[in-house]
């Protein structure tokens, strides 16, 4: 089977077009990297075992969430949050690069960055464990990051409506910004308008102009409150899984991690 015939499989059974599907596998899910000329790649070019769980969204054409800022009706604050239920993680990297420098492709690339960085301080980063795909960004890749790019991340958490600034003591001028609902980062951005395309996003801010920052942060503090309100979070402390290999039941992320590198399992779903 070819890849072009797995993506009309799925539109078939889900309704969802091929061009707007976001295909994931394993656990945590992540995106596949779907091959160019998916008429003529094999199924079996792509990364999956048997038994993994296939995850499905649909792309976002536009914002699903805006929050308008302040006394500028043009601009939104913006996010391409899915309905929930919550979506699996995504890397933080891959988000981080988006709003850095515009790219979709830049996680392997940072994932490295920071593997390298822990390397060349194992007194203060004890282990390089950013480059297992399996893996997702947290406070210490960010930290990383934001060092790399000389410029300030802002994660603002849903669950705790809580802003985490990295790089805030660096004396950077500049900042970009990221949304996080307990599993997954989104980049956040300031949109020409709402539904403007994405090209024309502004992803970094300017920390020298008072009055635009002050406009965007109560943009996103919306924003996030939005998001809060809808429930669109995981708690991953208290979520339950069961094992798709032996069934077993698990609670947390925590119970599963370990689960995973006990067994080699790696076919959870939530429930």
């Amino acid at each position: 089977m070819t890849v072009q015939a797995f993506l009309a499989l799925i539109s078939e059974k889900t309704g969802i077009a091929a061009s707007e599907q976001e295909v994931m596998a394993g656990y945590p899910p992540r995106q596949l990297q779907l091959p160019t000329d998916v008429s003529g790649a094999a199924l079996s070019s792509l990364p999956l075992a048997n038994g993994d769980t296939i995850t499905l969204r649909a792309k976002a054409t536009a914002p699903a969430t805006a929050a308008e800022l302040g006394t500028a009706p043009a601009s939104v604050v913006s996010s391409s949050r899915p309905s929930l239920p919550p979506p699996p993680p995504y890397p933080a990297t891959g988000q981080v690069g988006y709003v850095m420098e515009g790219s979709r492709h830049a996680a392997p690339r940072l994932r490295k960055v920071i593997a390298d960085t822990v390397r060349a301080d194992p007194v203060t980063y004890n282990e390089a464990w950013i480059l297992g795909k399996d893996k997702w960004g947290g406070a210490i890749e960010l930290s990383i990051l934001a060092a790399h790019f000389g410029r300030e991340i802002a994660a603002y958490d849903i669950q705790t409506k809580r802003c985490d600034l990295y790089g805030q003591d660096a004396g950077y001028s500049e900042r970009v910004m990221l949304l996080y609902d307990g599993l997954h980062y989104d980049s956040l951005a300031v949109a020409a308008f709402e539904g403007a395309p994405e090209e024309l996003d502004t992803r970094i801010l300017d920390l020298s102009s008072p009055r635009q920052l002050a406009m965007v942060e109560e943009g996103a503090t919306k924003l996030v409150a939005a998001c809060h309100d809808a429930r669109m979070f995981t708690n991953t402390a208290s979520f339950t899984l069961r094992c798709g290999v032996c069934q077993v039941g698990l609670k947390g992320e925590r119970e599963a991690v370990d689960h995973a590198k006990f067994t080699g399992h790696q076919n959870f779903t939530e429930y």
